[in-house]
């Protein structure tokens, strides 16, 4: 039996979509690692671990520090990125995590509307497929992890 592949899902955490992968590819061999999704708990662990900041630039550094920490080692133990780029939210975090996959040699895969193409060009160019929905790239995955 082949050994699973770990795909880091990149992205906003506005909606479901990382449970759409993950729902439609149960039947791969694949696991599934992901930046922590709840905001406040995000945004938050800076002043929770290392005590309050009265600005806010501060707070954020402290939390942006330990959530880097996580991220950077998950797509560094990454056998692929995904990174949704949804249509709403700024998406720096997306494409920070993106360059860091390229960085790495990570393979990415890139799902966004067409509306962002020219906005990511760079981001598509480090891509190995450049996705419109999460059903594209679980088909690719169906696709790397199962054939021979």
């Amino acid at each position: 039996m082949m050994e699973p592949w770990t795909v880091y899902l990149a992205g906003e955490i506005h909606s479901d979509w990382r449970r759409e992968i993950m729902n439609a590819a149960l039947d791969l061999p694949v696991r599934f690692t992901a930046p922590v999704t709840d905001h406040e708990a995000s945004d938050e662990i800076g002043v929770h671990a290392l005590g309050p900041e009265s600005q806010a630039f501060w707070k954020d550094r402290k939390g942006a520090g330990i959530n880097n920490a996580r991220t950077g080692t998950h797509v560094a133990r990454a056998d692929l990125v995904i990174a949704l780029f949804g249509e709403h939210y700024r998406q720096w975090n997306t494409a920070f995590d993106a360059g860091r996959a390229a960085a790495l040699g990570k393979p990415l895969i890139t799902i966004h509307p067409e509306a962002h193409d020219h906005a990511l060009k760079e981001i598509d160019a480090a891509a190995a497929a450049v996705c419109r929905e999460p059903a594209q790239a679980v088909e690719i995955l169906r696709y790397i992890t199962t054939k021979n």
